[in-house]
C-alpha cells in the first residue's frame, strides 16, 4: 500500500474545481476541466503558483454561462429496463471473472457475514415473539410488588397473596379478568394400567379468558370451576388414551402429595405454540390448591402469581396509581403501610414484558433476557460491517486496475451516475449471491445451532423473514458499494489516462482506518472470549460451602410415594450408595417467605425456605457454626429451626441456639447455625436462610461413593422401576443443576467464540487480499531492491509493516474499550474474576499474531518472486 506522495505536484484551487463540478452540466465538466487544468500546467513554466491559481479562477468566472448549465440531449432513446439489467448483469460478471480472487475473497466475506446475521436474525426474532401471541397481549398484565427491605435495598417480587385475586375483582371495577396461577408441580399421571410423567399448574377459572391457550374441547366459563376437574393438552390425551375425542368426563389418577387423587377431565388445550414462555401439560384448579397449601392465607403470603386483564380504554397509568392505593389499605396492621414492618408497593407490568425484562434491581426494571437480544443484534451488525469493508477496501485497492476502463469510459460519455449504478449493481449482485449462499449454509447449520441455543427454530419462507433477508441484503450491497462507487467514479479521465492514479491522504486514511475498525472488533470479540470464559470457569469452581460432588437428585414418584421411609431404606441398601435425604428445592430456587417474627425485630428479611429431610446438611457437607442438626436422637424435630450465619447477623441475634422464631403462626427453636454457602447464583449475595425438618419433601437426595457411579446408578434406576414400571428413571447430578443457572452464559460464551471466530477470519480474508494487491502492484519495486542487493526478510518486513502498525492501532484502541465492557458485564455478578492485565495483552497478542500470520503468507510469498520476472514485462 503506497504511502500519499508529500511532495504532490502543483494544483488548481480545489473549491474553484468542486464549483465547476457543481454548476456544469455533466457531459461539460470534463472538457472544461481538461483545458483549464492543461492552462493551468501551461502558465506554472512561466509564472508562479500563486498567480496560476488566482488567472485559473478568472478563466473559470469567464466561461460561466447558461450553455455551462445544459443538459446533453439524449443521443438514442433509452433501453428498456430488461436490456438495461442484462447489460449491467454481464459487465458485473465480466469484472467478477476478470478479479477472480477479489470475488471470491468478498464472496466467502459477505456469505459468512450474512449467515451469520441469518442465524441471529432468526433468534432475535423468536425471542422477540415470545408470549405477544395472545389475543389480550395490549390489556395483559402481571401483578407484582415491590418491598423496601431497608433505607438501601428494595426487592421485587411476582408472587403475591391468595387474597389478591378475589379482592380487585371485587374492588376494582377497571378489571375485566384476574386468574391466580399457583407453583409448577411435576408428577405421574394415570389411567388405569398407562401411566407418564407429566408438568401441571394451578390455575383460575379466567385462565383460558385471558391467555390464548385454545380449548378444543370443553367450556373456558366452566373448565376450571371444580376442585376435581383437570384440563389437559392434546399430546398427553394422545399418550394416555390415544385419541382426543370424548374423553370430557374420563378419570385420571395424579401422584404428587398434597395433590394426589383422581380428578375428571373437563378440557382439552392445543398443544401450546413454541413461542410461549409456559410450559405444561394440564392444569388444576386453583380452588384445589387454596384446599391443600398449608401456607398462612393472609396479605403477607405469596404462593401465587397473579395475572389480569383490563378492559379496554382503561387509563393504565391511573388503574396503577389506583392498585397501589388498594394494596396499601390491605397491608396489617391499621390499613397500610407501617414502620415496623416493609414498605411495599403493588404494580402491574405487561405479561409479554415478562420473557424478556423479567430483571430487576433496586425496584426498577433493569434488563434481562433483551440485554442478550440487544447484543447479539450488535454483533451481527458488526459482522455485517466487517464483511462490507473487506468488499470496500479490495475494491478501491484495485483501483489501479479499473483505472483506465473509467477513463475510457468517461471520455466517450459515460456519466458519473451511470459508472456509480454499475458499481452499486456489483455490489448488491454479489450480496444477492452470497445471500443465496448463506441460505444454503443457514439450512445445514441450524440443527446445531439450535443444539447451542437450545430452541427449535426453523428457515421458513414467511412474508416477515422474506422481507427481513431481502433488507438485510440490500442494506448490505448498498453499504459495501457505496464508498467504492463513489470513489472510483470520481475518477478524472484527463489524469488516469495519462497513468495517474490519484491518491489523497484522505483516501488512503479511509482506507486504513476501516481496517483498523475491523480489528478493533476483531480484538474486542477476543477479550470477550477470555472474560466469559473465566468467569464461567470461575463460577463453576468455587467453593460453594457445601459438596455437590457425586450427588444425583430425582423426584419421589407414583407408588414410592406412599412409603417413602422404605423406599429409601432400600436406596441406603445399595452398594455404593453412602448416604441418603430429600429437600423440597432445586439448586438455585428455593422458595422465600419474610414471613417470620422474632424478639428484637427492627426489619423485615426475606429468607430463603428450606425444607429438608434428615441427614441432608451431612449429606452435603454443610458445616455447622454452632449447635446441631436434625436427628431422630432428640424426638419429634417439626418445631426445630437451622439458621444460616448471614440470617443470624441480619436479625442481630447474639446465642441464637435456643432461642425461638414464630414462622406462619407457629413456633420454632433455633437449634444450629450452619456456615454460609451458596445454593442459588453467584449473581447474588448469600442470602438469609433457614432449614425446617419436612418428612414429605419429594425431591431425593443420594450421594455415590466415587469410582462406583455406574453400577450404583444402575442398582438405583432398578429399583425405581420396581415402584414405578414404564416410568423411565430421570435424574440429574447436584453439580449439573448447579451448572445449570449459568446456561445463559455458557450459550454466550459458545455463541461468542463462534461468531468471534467468523469475525477473525473475515477481517484476516479483507487483509489477506489487501496484501496481494499490495504485493502485486508492487512488484516491480520489490524486483529493483531485490537487484539492489535486499533480503527477503527485509522486503517482508517492509511489505508487513504498514499492516502491523494498522493492527497495532487496532489493539490500542479496542483494549480501553474491552476493559470498560467487561468492567460493566462482571458487576452483574456478586462474586466475579478480578479484570487481569493478561486479559489484554493475550488478546492484543492473539491478534497480532493471526494478523501476522495472514500478512506474512503474502509479503513472502512476493519476496520469492525471481526478481527477472517482475522487470521484464515492459
Amino acid at each position: 500500500m503506497n504511502k500519499a506522495n508529500k511532495n504532490a505536484s502543483p494544483s488548481p484551487p480545489r473549491w474553484a474545481e468542486q464549483f465547476l463540478e457543481w454548476i456544469a452540466a455533466d457531459h461539460l465538466v470534463e472538457e472544461v476541466q481538461g483545458d483549464l487544468q492543461e492552462l493551468f500546467e501551461k502558465r506554472l513554466q512561466s509564472m508562479s503558483l500563486r498567480k496560476a491559481r488566482w488567472l485559473y479562477v478568472l478563466d473559470l468566472l469567464k466561461l460561466i454561462h447558461p450553455r455551462l448549465w445544459r443538459k446533453k440531449a439524449p443521443l438514442y432513446q433509452s433501453l428498456n429496463p430488461i436490456d438495461m439489467f442484462q447489460h449491467i448483469l454481464l459487465l458485473t460478471f465480466r469484472s467478477f471473472r476478470r478479479f477472480k480472487n477479489s470475488f471470491f475473497i468478498n464472496l466467502i466475506g459477505l456469505s459468512t457475514g450474512l449467515t451469520s446475521v441469518l442465524l441471529i436474525y432468526l433468534w432475535v426474532f423468536d425471542e422477540l415473539s415470545m408470549d405477544k401471541f395472545h389475543e389480550n397481549d395490549s390489556r395483559l398484565y402481571q401483578v407484582m410488588i415491590n418491598v423496601q427491605e431497608d433505607s438501601t435495598q428494595i426487592r421485587t417480587f411476582e408472587t403475591n397473596s391468595h387474597l389478591l385475586a378475589p379482592a380487585l375483582v371485587k374492588e376494582l371495577p377497571e378489571i375485566e379478568y384476574v386468574t391466580p396461577v399457583g407453583w409448577s408441580t411435576q408428577g405421574i399421571v394415570s389411567v388405569q394400567e398407562k401411566q407418564m410423567r407429566a408438568k401441571g399448574r394451578h390455575a383460575g377459572e379466567d385462565y383460558f379468558h385471558i391467555f390464548s391457550f385454545r380449548l378444543l374441547e370443553g367450556n373456558k366459563q366452566t373448565v376450571l370451576t371444580s376442585k376435581e376437574s383437570i384440563a389437559i393438552s392434546h399430546e398427553l390425551a394422545h399418550k394416555l388414551f390415544g385419541t382426543t375425542e370424548n374423553l370430557i368426563g374420563k378419570a385420571i389418577t395424579w401422584d404428587q402429595e398434597p395433590y394426589e387423587g383422581t380428578y375428571l377431565i373437563s378440557g382439552i388445550f392445543e398443544k401450546l405454540p413454541g413461542n410461549s414462555s409456559e410450559r405444561f401439560d394440564f392444569l388444576l384448579t386453583n380452588k384445589l390448591f387454596l384446599e391443600k397449601t398449608t401456607m398462612d392465607v393472609s396479605w403477607h403470603s405469596n404462593p401465587v402469581q397473579v395475572y389480569l386483564t383490563l378492559k379496554k380504554e382503561t387509563d393504565v397509568k391511573a388503574f396503577g396509581a389506583k392498585l397501589k392505593r388498594f394494596y396499601q389499605s390491605k397491608l396489617e396492621p391499621s390499613g397500610g403501610n407501617n414502620s415496623s414492618g416493609p414498605i411495599a408497593h403493588m404494580f402491574i407490568r405487561k405479561y409479554s414484558d415478562k420473557y424478556l425484562y423479567g430483571t430487576y434491581e433496586n425496584g426498577i426494571q433493569a434488563g434481562g433476557r433483551i440485554n442478550y437480544v440487544i447484543l447479539f443484534s450488535i454483533i451481527g451488525l458488526f459482522l455485517l460491517l466487517i464483511a462490507s469493508i473487506n468488499f470496500m477496501n479490495l475494491s478501491t485497492a484495485k483501483a489501479s486496475r479499473r483505472a483506465k476502463e473509467i477513463g475510457i469510459k468517461k471520455a466517450i460519455g459515460a456519466g458519473r451516475n451511470s459508472l456509480i449504478c454499475q458499481y452499486l449493481s456489483e455490489s448488491l449482485i454479489l450480496a444477492f449471491l452470497a445471500s443465496f449462499l448463506s441460505v444454503v449454509f443457514v439450512f445445514l447449520l441450524l440443527p446445531q445451532f439450535n443444539f447451542i441455543t437450545g430452541k427449535e427454530l426453523q428457515l421458513q419462507l414467511d412474508p416477515i423473514l422474506i422481507s427481513g433477508a431481502i433488507l438485510i441484503t440490500l442494506i448490505t450491497g448498498l453499504i459495501s458499494g457505496s464508498y467504492p462507487a463513489l470513489y472510483l467514479s470520481g475518477f478524472r479521465p484527463v489524469e488516469v489516462l495519462k497513468g495517474k492514479l490519484p491518491t489523497s491522504l484522505g483516501e488512503l486514511w479511509v482506507r486504513k482506518g476501516l481496517v483498523v475498525f475491523q480489528f478493533s472488533l476483531s480484538t474486542l470479540f477476543i477479550m470477550a472470549i477470555v472474560v466469559i470464559f473465566k468467569q464461567v470457569d470461575y463460577v463453576q469452581s468455587r467453593n460453594l460451602g457445601y459438596n455437590k460432588d457425586n450427588v444425583l437428585s430425582f423426584e419421589a414418584e407414583g407408588t414410592m410415594n406412599k412409603n417413602l421411609e422404605s423406599f429409601l431404606a432400600q436406596v441406603k441398601a445399595i452398594p455404593g450408595v453412602v448416604n441418603t435425604s430429600h429437600m423440597n428445592y432445586s439448586v438455585g430456587s428455593p422458595t422465600g417467605t419474610g414471613g417470620m417474627q422474632w424478639e428484637g425485630k427492627t426489619e423485615s428479611i426475606e429468607f430463603s425456605n428450606l425444607e429438608v429431610g434428615y441427614g441432608l446438611i451431612e449429606l452435603l457437607g454443610i458445616p455447622l457454626k454452632e449447635g446441631r442438626s436434625f436427628s431422630r436422637d432428640y424426638g419429634t424435630e417439626d418445631a426445630k429451626m437451622i439458621l444460616n450465619e448471614i440470617a443470624v447477623q441480619r436479625m442481630g441475634l447474639t446465642d441464637p441456639v435456643g432461642k425461638r422464631v414464630k414462622l406462619w403462626g407457629k413456633e420454632y427453636e433455633i437449634v444450629g447455625v450452619t456456615q454460609n454457602f451458596h445454593f442459588e447464583s453467584l449473581y447474588e449475595e448469600v442470602k438469609p436462610c433457614f432449614f425446617r425438618l419436612n418428612p414429605s419433601s419429594k425431591k431425593l437426595v443420594v450421594k455415590i461413593a466415587s469410582g462406583r457411579e455406574k453400577q450404583t446408578i444402575e442398582r438405583l434406576e432398578k429399583l425405581y422401576k420396581s415402584y414405578n414400571p414404564g416410568i423411565p428413571f430421570y435424574f440429574t447430578f447436584l453439580d449439573e443443576e448447579y451448572q445449570a443457572l449459568y446456561t445463559a452464559e455458557q450459550k454466550v460464551s459458545t455463541l461468542f467464540t463462534c461468531f468471534a471466530g467468523i469475525a477473525i477470519v473475515i477481517s484476516c480474508l479483507g487483509l489477506f487480499g489487501l496484501a496481494a494487491f499490495t504485493a502485486e502492484r508492487r512488484r516491480k519495486e520489490i524486483g529493483i531492491r531485490k537487484v539492489l542487493g535486499a533480503s527477503e526478510a527485509g522486503i517482508v518486513s517492509l511489505l508487513s509493516r504498514e499492516f502491523i502498525q494498522m493492527v497495532s492501532m487496532a489493539i490500542l484502541i479496542a483494549l480501553p474499550i474491552s476493559y470498560l465492557i467487561a468492567k460493566y458485564w462482571l458487576e452483574k455478578f456478586a462474586f466475579r474474576i478480578a479484570v487481569e492485565w493478561w486479559f489484554f495483552a493475550g488478546a492484543g497478542g492473539l491478534a497480532l499474531l493471526i494478523a501476522t500470520v495472514t500478512v506474512a503468507t503474502q509479503t513472502f510469498k512476493a519476496a520469492r518472486i525471481n526478481p527477472v520476472h517482475t522487470l521484464r514485462d515492459e
